[in-house]
């Protein structure tokens, strides 16, 4: 009975670790081509570096937190975004008016998914994927769907050999076969998400190794409120770490809820 289940095991564990290894050579070869613009045409403000360190999300919220402490919008720890001026001062802060809407007034929640996918924060991470700093979309994607499909591999194969030892005849040596045959599938995906880790592991985040570099030299300051520009330091931080960087509790509770 219990090679029944060992034949799906395999099977899984097989074609997802493949499809891994296929993802991985793909990324490897677009990586060797180098990038088609130098990364110093490239101008690092502060959503790119909140690209780079959280993806779309980040510059949404980067959006969010610098027009409320301007007093362009109001973030209410409800749930909701009101618009105060309307009137935008880059191309990011008037598609955010405009998703909106013409009340002025929207959830939060939906306003930053759909911002997130608007063309002008796709083009900021198209703009440094050109230029070797963030990897592609296209790579993230394919690279973290087949290290998750190993995983899931992994997991089926543990639970088909929990049933088989369930099933196995007391007095037979049947739990042992299986325990032999099924480290075979646990093997290869243990191995292979090992592999993934030391190999892969780089394709699944927003910034290339290039763009780790970036990041890498900016300063996230210790003292907030005792820097020449506070406002430019609390900006800097919510790039580089997200909304925990908020001393305001009342506009961390809104980009929490």
């Amino acid at each position: 009975m219990w090679v029944l289940l060992l034949i799906p095991a395999c099977a899984t564990a097989a074609l997802t670790c493949l499809q891994l290894v296929r993802v991985a050579t793909r990324a490897d070869v677009l990586d060797g081509l180098g990038p088609s613009r130098p990364s110093e045409a490239v101008g690092i403000g502060l959503y790119e570096t909140a690209y780079l360190a959280g993806g779309p999300a980040r510059v949404v919220e980067l959006a969010l937190v610098l027009m409320a402490g301007r007093g362009r919008l109001h973030l209410a720890h409800t749930g909701w975004t009101t618009v105060v001026d309307p009137r935008g001062r880059s191309r990011l802060e008037r598609a955010l008016i405009a998703q909106i809407g013409p009340e002025g007034q929207c959830r939060t929640a939906p306003l930053r998914a759909s911002l997130a996918a608007h063309p002008t924060v796709r083009e900021i991470g198209e703009r440094l994927a050109l230029a070797g700093l963030a990897t592609p979309e296209r790579v993230r994607r394919d690279t973290s769907r087949a290290v998750r499909h190993v995983r899931q591999a992994l997991l089926l194969c543990v639970l088909l050999l929990a049933a088989s030892l369930a099933l196995a005849a007391p007095g037979t040596g049947d739990a042992g076969a299986a325990i032999a045959w099924f480290s075979l599938p646990l093997i290869l995906t243990c191995g292979t998400l090992l592999m993934a880790r030391v190999d892969v592991h780089t394709y699944t985040r927003f910034a290339a190794p290039a763009g780790l570099e970036v990041l890498r030299t900016a300063r996230v300051p210790r003292q907030l409120g005792h820097t020449r520009d506070p406002e430019q330091a609390l900006l800097t931080a919510v790039a580089m770490v997200g909304p925990a960087a908020l001393t305001d509790e009342r506009l961390r509770a809104a980009l929490r809820t």
